[in-house]
């Protein structure tokens, strides 16, 4: 890959992306960049405290604010984009999460329709010990706390869609987006597919932590320092989102309902792992029935997000590399960035 050119971009306050498609490039891009990117949290900086409730401080629908998007030179539909996180890391000793009402896996929605008020609005503020990797909850209730480690994470990373859409910064979907999975952390290699030429890839949503599911609708949000290597597999078409880590290999799928989130993740990993090792569909059904792993990713978004998840070592026909050994490529581009 030779030495790979590197980019450090802070975006000012009138600077973020509030949606994927339909915003111009901040900056072109070679295959084998290196980012550094500072990206805001969900709620754009304005949840501070107690008393910053997302209905006062927050106008809808700028929420999700996105570091982008940038032009990958040389990406074309039928492409697909490998985003390698090298580091996530919190950019603040803070973190915000809150209850909204009609937001939540746990309460009435505008979805799901019931006569029960609302859950109050409420904000928690997580302190964050950046060097002893932990997230400090602090009941409102009571003088409680309990440390959680910390888990840095990207809720959204996506391109833009196909078909001329433009959609919110809260929305996963087959471009990627607003996934809200824990998966999407450091050492963890990103595939979307490219729709629109430059492919126009942003960043955001950083989390210290998420437990899967995103049960009440936010995770521990906090702006976030990142590293990204940026790659371009030419000619290999992603129709899915796809991760692939040291260990594993997955799939995301979103839509609703639920089942058919699962759906989606289930049949796309079926897919790769017959169009990798040679098995025919229906085997590759059987073995990835009896081998694969099923984490939620969100159950609050306009869209569910299901991943699944396969042990590159149980791969039929040895440890030959998936993606074109994209993901090893990348992890050494890493080491050097260290």
């Amino acid at each position: 890959m030779g030495d790979p050119q590197v980019l450090s971009y802070r975006p000012s306050a009138g600077e973020f992306a509030w949606t994927f498609g339909g915003v111009p490039p901040v900056a072109r891009i070679r295959p084998g960049t290196i980012l550094e990117l500072w990206t805001e949290d969900c709620f754009a900086g304005r949840v501070r405290g107690p008393e910053d409730l997302v209905s006062r401080v927050c106008e809808g629908p700028y929420l999700n604010p996105q570091t982008g998007p940038f032009y990958v030179e040389g990406a074309e539909p039928g492409d697909t984009v490998a985003v390698h996180f090298v580091s996530v890391e919190p950019a603040r000793d803070w973190a915000a999460s809150t209850t909204v009402p009609l937001f939540g896996a746990l309460t009435s929605t505008h979805l799901t329709a019931t006569l029960q008020d609302p859950l109050p609005e409420l904000v928690w503020i997580w302190e964050l010990d950046r060097s002893a990797r932990l997230c400090r909850f602090s009941a409102r209730d009571s003088e409680l706390t309990a440390d959680l480690p910390m888990e840095p994470m990207h809720g959204t990373v996506g391109v833009a869609p196909a078909n001329m859409e433009v959609r919110s910064a809260l929305v996963p979907d087959a471009f990627g987006g607003n996934l809200d999975t824990p998966e999407m952390r450091a050492g963890v290699t990103c595939y979307l597919g490219v729709n629109v030429p430059g492919a126009l890839l942003s960043i955001g949503d950083g989390h210290a932590r998420q437990g899967e599911g995103e049960t009440c609708g936010v995770a521990v949000e906090c702006a976030m320092n990142s590293v990204v290597v940026v790659e371009l597999l030419k000619g290999l078409a992603t129709p899915w989102p796809r991760l692939e880590s040291d260990t594993h290999i997955m799939s995301a799928g979103s839509a609703r309902p639920l089942e058919d989130a699962f759906r989606v993740a289930q049949a796309d990993l079926v897919g790769w792992v017959a169009g990798h090792t040679g098995l025919s569909m229906l085997d590759a059904y059987q073995f990835v029935s009896q081998a694969v792993e099923a984490p939620l990713a969100n159950v609050v978004d306009t869209n569910y997000t299901s991943v699944a998840k396969l042990r590159k070592a149980w791969l039929p026909g040895g440890a030959r590399p998936v993606m074109d050994g994209i993901h090893d490529q990348l992890r050494e581009v890493a080491k050097s960035w260290r």
